[in-house]
């Protein structure tokens, strides 16, 4: 019956009819349209036939691939487009498995325009929503043949290049199909994005590789390049992404740029990761940044120009990402990067670094130098990214990594102080980007002691890179009103006015900063000017931090202690005591008259900016040489000494104290010279002021005794005894104001209190002072000697001689002590206030009962020093 059927047209299906009649005799025709026409008017009509008409025009498709009848296979994929576009029933699932039935049969051809046409096919179909779920129907074939037809080689390049242009809208229609069909395979799975992602970045690559020419160009602006279809189906697939799929979409790219060496070029590695960044969502940005930190924890023992391509593309992706690139996970972010910093000096020390299958391997000094900086670069990035109080925990955690002897660790490497010596300039450069652009209200909350402290103990280091460093920092951390642009250069501004300085009323939280840490700035202000190492960066950077705080952190306290700072400045550079050069001591001159300048006009004090003004001239006629446009520049022309300088040059202490006082300033604190203590010295002396005069409790005592003791045993662990003499040398000359302010307070607490006349005490006046810093050196030689001879002995003799060498000392504090307490213990009052009447008149014969005092316990040995 089949055969008969077969043979009469007229007893044939109608549906085969139908489908035969859309099909010319000549297939240059085309398809008829009017029977093309009739149909889709059945299939519609009666959609239960439908897959009968799919599975016979795929029947006749095959036997016309077969006999390469190639124009009637067009004409068959037409019409089975048409009838997709036209047909939603709950049937179409049947007739949609023909559908791809021939499509992967175009696809498996070896032909190139039934490739194409196939993937034409399959795109129009995955732009087609569908009414009715699929449960049998897979794409596995589609996405390994499309990403084949991306890697297309064929010899003709304009055929190639539609070949893997084709492929590229065949993935892109995959993508549409399953991205959003839970009843499909998942995309996302590793299997499938490990074949569409490097797709992807081949034909980006490839076609970034090549530089099109003029008529090339022309044409392309008539139609889609290959690199803007393989952009755009880059983004849509990534912007469909969700949380649990950056991993996987993100691991192929990696995977590729490891394989194709792409790292070391950094610009296409770049260039895919900013489009990552750009098409993903925000709130997973951060998954990113950690992909891509494992990712170089990975390479840790990678070349040099792969960690650093790694890193740039760090850089670029966490400016893109802005606050959502560190994620939850911090200070894990910059312990990364600062652990591969290290990694870098400590390969840069040893000249190599060992590789997995090759050994180990020369490395090139300048390429860890680069990646360093970009490491250093890409910490500042992230920081930028983050609110004032993260970034101040990030400011805490990267000083805690600094070895610094005596307050943190050395590293525990067999690099030595060298090694040392990189990672501290290497870590103070990434806190200097940290700090870049740091923004806060409370000085006292940005800058606690925990970090200020560690800070400037880094400015008494004999390197010049690192107390320079320093000095960077504290101006990004000060400069809260961007004003250091305004100090680009030492010089003698004429009026202020012009630079238009941003100021602000000095707040509350801003005195209590510098009124606990003003004196610990001071004091490495002047050290910093009195090492003979200093450049003309360190004097221009000490000159800006001066600036600031007299604009940013000032009050009258500030500017008085400001003023006397710079007074005493011009003497260390008059006196010549610490052997420093000409040009260094030129500079000090040169530092103090543009700051003096700049700070007599903002106290607008007319006497005060005459008598500045008067000195200015008169060493632009006498003195050039002291002044900064002749002093800091590439050859200044400077004197072979400056042994014989007039005082007409100098700025005089007593006419800046005359001229203040008339203003309402504290004339008696700025006639006093400014002298820098050490930092224990300075607490223990306030301590001890307040104990005598207050009667405070003798733990407050014990407590500056312990504090010295830390001190020393840190001095004495970590310091070296060259670091412990140059430390002592440096306070020397100022032991005997430390012992006159002694004397003063002991003069004063010897008064009784009982007694109606106090003694006046000791009146401390200008000379004294100067009689007591100026000191005969041959005093000061054997002061230096005999600390020499102490801190000798402390290290290097026996324990039983050390004990028994405070055990003697210890009756003789014990004595003192009690004088001490003597004089100062008052007998306890009556809860009225006052003592009772018998009591006073008895008071001499029988004094009321009390507890015992606190001086007259006796201190086990062992905890008297």
């Amino acid at each position: 019956m089949t055969g008969v059927c077969g043979c009469c047209g007229a007893l044939r299906p109608r549906y085969k009819r139908l489908v035969d009649n859309i099909f010319p005799e000549d297939p240059e025709d085309g398809l008829v349209k009017a029977n093309m026409e009739k149909l889709t008017f059945y299939a519609l009509s009666a959609p239960e036939k439908l897959d009968r008409i799919g599975a016979y025009l795929s029947e006749r498709l095959s036997r016309d691939v077969a006999r390469h009848r190639y124009g009637y296979v067009c004409i068959a994929m037409e019409a089975l487009d048409q009838l997709l576009m036209a047909c939603h029933c709950q049937s179409i699932n049947l007739f949609v498995e023909s559908f791809l039935k021939m499509v992967r049969k175009l696809l498996e051809s070896d032909k190139p325009n039934l490739q194409i046409l196939g993937t034409n096919s399959f795109v129009k179909f995955a732009n087609i929503e569908e009414d009715t779920p699929s449960y049998h129907r897979s794409y596995d074939f589609f996405v390994s043949r499309f990403s084949e037809m991306c890697h297309s080689g064929y010899e003709d390049p304009d055929i190639r290049t539609k070949i893997r242009m084709a492929g590229i809208r065949g993935l892109q229609g995959v993508v549409r199909k399953t991205v959003n069909d839970e009843l499909q395979a998942n995309i996302w799975d590793p299997q499938h994005m490990d074949k569409i992602v490097p797709s992807l970045l081949f034909n980006l690559q490839t076609a970034d590789s090549r530089s099109p020419s003029p008529l090339q160009v022309s044409s392309e602006k008539e139609k889609e390049s290959p690199v803007e279809l393989t952009e755009r189906c880059f983004r849509e697939l990534l912007g469909r992404a969700a949380y649990t799929h950056i991993k996987n979409a993100v691991t192929p790219v990696l995977m590729h740029l490891d394989n194709h060496s792409l790292w070391e070029g950094k610009t296409f590695a770049v260039r895919c990761f900013k489009i990552i960044m750009y098409s993903i969502q925000s709130q997973h940005s951060h998954l990113v940044m950690q992909q891509l930190l494992g990712h170089l924890d990975a390479n840790s023992r990678s070349s040099a120009p792969v960690r650093a391509g790694i890193v740039e593309v760090l850089l670029e992706a966490a400016a893109i990402a802005a606050s959502g690139s560190v994620g939850p996970t911090v200070l894990e972010v910059f312990n990364t990067l600062l652990r591969h910093l290290r990694l870098s000096v400590d390969n840069e020390l040893s000249g190599a670094y060992e590789l997995t299958e090759e050994g180990s391997k020369v490395i090139q000094e300048h390429e860890e130098r680069q990646l360093q900086e970009a490491v250093i670069r890409t910490i500042g990035s992230f920081a930028n990214t983050l609110p004032t109080y993260q970034r101040s925990e990030v400011m805490l955690f990267i000083m805690g990594k600094i070895p610094i002897p005596g307050v943190h660790p050395i590293l525990p490497n067999g690099s030595g102080p060298e090694g040392n010596r990189m990672i501290q300039v290497m870590l103070l450069k990434s806190l200097r980007q940290v700090t870049s652009g740091f923004q806060t209200t409370n000085m006292l909350t940005a800058l606690p002691s925990a970090f200020l402290e560690p800070l400037l103990c880094v400015s008494l280091l004999e390197t010049p890179e690192l107390r320079l460093l320093v000095l960077q920092i504290l101006v990004s951390l000060i400069d809260r009103h961007h004003n250091t642009h305004h100090f680009s250069c030492i010089s003698i501004i004429s009026d202020t006015s012009v630079l238009k300085l941003k100021l602000d009323k000095c707040s509350r939280q801003d005195n209590l900063f510098m009124k606990k840490h003003a004196q610990h700035l001071y004091r490495h202000i002047y050290l910093c000017c009195e090492e003979a190492s200093s450049a003309h960066t360190h004097f221009h950077t000490l000159y800006t931090l001066l600036a600031l705080l007299s604009i940013e952190l000032a009050n009258e306290e500030v500017l008085i202690d400001l003023i006397r700072l710079a007074l005493a400045l011009q003497d260390l550079a008059v006196s010549g005591e610490e052997c420093l050069p000409v040009f260094n001591r030129c500079a000090i001159h040169a530092l103090c008259a543009a700051y003096l300048n700049l700070i007599s006009q903002l106290t607008t004090v007319p006497s005060f900016c005459q008598h500045v003004h008067e000195v200015i001239e008169v060493r632009q006629k006498e003195a050039a040489h002291l002044l900064p446009e002749d002093v800091f520049i590439d050859d200044p022309r400077l004197p072979a000494s400056l042994e014989h300088t007039q005082e007409c040059v100098l700025f005089v202490q007593s006419k800046i104290v005359e001229a203040l006082g008339g203003s309402g300033y504290n004339a008696e604190k700025l006639a006093t010279p400014y002298v820098p203590l050490n930092i224990d010295e300075e607490r223990l002396l306030k301590k001890r002021e307040c104990a005598f005069r207050g009667g405070l409790h003798i733990a407050k005592d014990w407590e500056c005794y312990e504090e010295l003791m830390k001190r020393r045993r840190a001095l004495e662990g970590g310091l070296a005894v060259k670091d412990e003499e140059r430390y002592e040398d440096r306070l020397s000359k100022r032991k005997s104001v430390g012992e006159t302010i002694s004397l003063q307070v002991e003069v004063e607490s010897r008064n009784s209190p009982e007694k109606e006349e106090r003694t006046p005490a000791e009146e401390i006046t200008f000379q004294t002072l100067k009689s007591a810093i100026v000191d005969s050196e041959g005093m000061e030689e054997a002061e230096r000697a005999r600390r020499r001879q102490v801190v000798e002995k402390f290290q290097k003799a026996p324990f039983e001689e050390i004990a028994a060498h405070c055990g003697a000392r210890a009756t003789m504090l014990q004595s003192k002590l009690n004088q001490i307490f003597e004089i100062t213990i008052r007998p306890p009052p009556s809860p009225s206030g006052s003592l009772p009447a018998s009591s006073t008149s008895s008071y001499a014969q029988a004094p009321p009962p009390r507890s015992v005092p606190v001086y007259e316990m006796k201190f086990p040995d062992l905890c008297v020093y």
